[in-house]
């Protein structure tokens, strides 16, 4: 590999991430088709593993997986084909009276903000062949709905999002397949390809501007768009690899209280940890779990499957920090040479509103979650690179270790 190629690579996903918010209804139509595609592929991936009932355990960081199928095809029913306000976009009013689902039972089983997480176990949910036939139904009404739309920002804000919430589900279920040993194609997974050096980049103290402005699709928490004044910055280049976190292990970080926030290390002997879930050290050597195999660790890739306390944990053994949003948002957006896409990145910053925060008609999607998670900024290989976009917020809490998720660090 040249040193040209992973900034061309880089920049064809952050290419695709932008242009999806602005695509026209054909390309639209050809990225819901992709994604339904991914769906159903990991569906069969599901199966070949579990059988038919496709039974998981039942936790927090799951869901059953005949509940994710059905409730991405739901979702895009009630936000197109039941939504008699989609033409308003973002202004339509969330609870207006929709036409009845084509499954009597569709709201009472798939709507998230009903149904709560433990009993969707218990749900009298369709098979597999049958959600599968209903998830192409459903498709094909939204591409004939989509047809005749007008191609402006407000016809087309609900297949966007119906377009990247079921990107979204798809990540999720390649994050359980991680958690849960499952195997999963290639082909569902997209790796970003390796920074040619680990040199840092320098920012002057300055204003930023924080967030989506202009037209095109934007997540309500991406809005709107103000001015943070930001302090000079050393910023890595790429996230932290496993020969630069797995020394903090061997020097028994994991066992010193004084590394780890209050917090932190509550997490840690909670959860036992005594190094990453991922790893486990065998005669001397690293080996890294990925989709069930264990395989030699390549401590030239970017370490991954870390809780925010890990992150934070490291960077005070290491003498460093971990940048904040804005922080990353401006080396990510204002410098074409910065790294970024290989796992989702821990910032400092909890998820907030920015000032005069408006909810999206998804109302759920982001205000839930306000004061109550860690933003992560970036994308890893199970998020489809029409995901990857240098403004968008992911959000989780400080805890979990199963998404794809490790840290990039800032001098202090």
């Amino acid at each position: 590999m040249n040193d040209g190629q992973p900034e061309q690579r880089q920049a064809h996903d952050r290419h695709a991430g932008q242009h999806i918010r602005t695509a026209p209804h054909h390309d639209l139509a050809a990225a819901l088709v992709d994604s339904r595609g991914r769906s159903v592929l990991l569906a069969h991936a599901w199966h070949a593993h579990l059988g038919d009932t496709l039974v998981v355990p039942q936790r927090p960081d799951l869901n059953p997986p005949l509940w994710e199928l059905g409730h991405v095809g739901w979702f895009q029913r009630w936000w197109v084909a039941r939504n008699r306000q989609r033409h308003r976009g973002a202004l339509a009013e969330p609870h207006h009276t929709r036409p009845a689902p084509r499954l009597a039972q569709a709201d009472a089983f798939y709507d998230s903000s009903r149904v709560a997480h433990n009993e969707r176990w218990t749900l009298p949910l369709p098979d597999l062949a049958a959600t599968l036939n209903d998830l192409e139904a459903g498709l094909q009404e939204t591409l004939a709905t989509l047809a005749t739309e007008y191609d402006n920002d407000a016809a087309l804000y609900f297949y966007r999002l119906v377009l990247l919430h079921e990107d979204m589900h798809a990540e999720a279920a390649i994050y359980m397949a991680q958690s849960l040993d499952i195997p999963i194609p290639d082909a569902v997974l997209h790796p970003a390809p390796r920074a040619p050096s680990i040199a840092q980049r320098r920012f002057l103290a300055g204003p930023w501007s924080l967030g989506h402005a202009g037209g095109g699709f934007a997540f309500d928490n991406e809005l709107a768009a103000h001015t943070v004044v930001l302090p000079a910055t050393v910023i890595d280049n790429t996230p932290v690899r496993w020969a630069q976190y797995l020394p903090f292990v061997e020097a028994g970080g994991y066992a010193q209280p004084r590394w780890w926030s209050d917090q932190g290390w509550a997490w840690r002997t909670a959860a036992a940890a005594e190094g990453p879930c991922v790893l486990r050290r065998t005669d001397g050597a690293w080996e890294q779990k990925r989709y069930g195999r264990w395989q030699p660790c390549d401590l030239q890739a970017d370490a991954v499957h870390l809780s925010w306390f890990e992150a934070q944990a490291w960077c005070r053994w290491a003498g460093r920090r971990l940048p904040s949003e804005a922080e990353w948002e401006r080396a990510a957006v204002g410098d074409a040479r910065f790294h970024w896409g290989g796992v989702w990145e821990w910032t400092a910053s909890t998820f907030n509103a920015y000032p005069g925060f408006v909810p999206h008609p998804y109302v759920d999607y982001s205000a839930p979650w306000f004061g109550a998670r860690q933003v992560l900024r970036g994308a890893s290989e199970a998020t489809a690179p029409r995901m990857r976009h240098p403004r968008y917020r992911n959000f989780f809490g400080a805890g979990r270790t199963d998404i794809h998720a490790g840290f990039r660090s800032c001098a202090l």
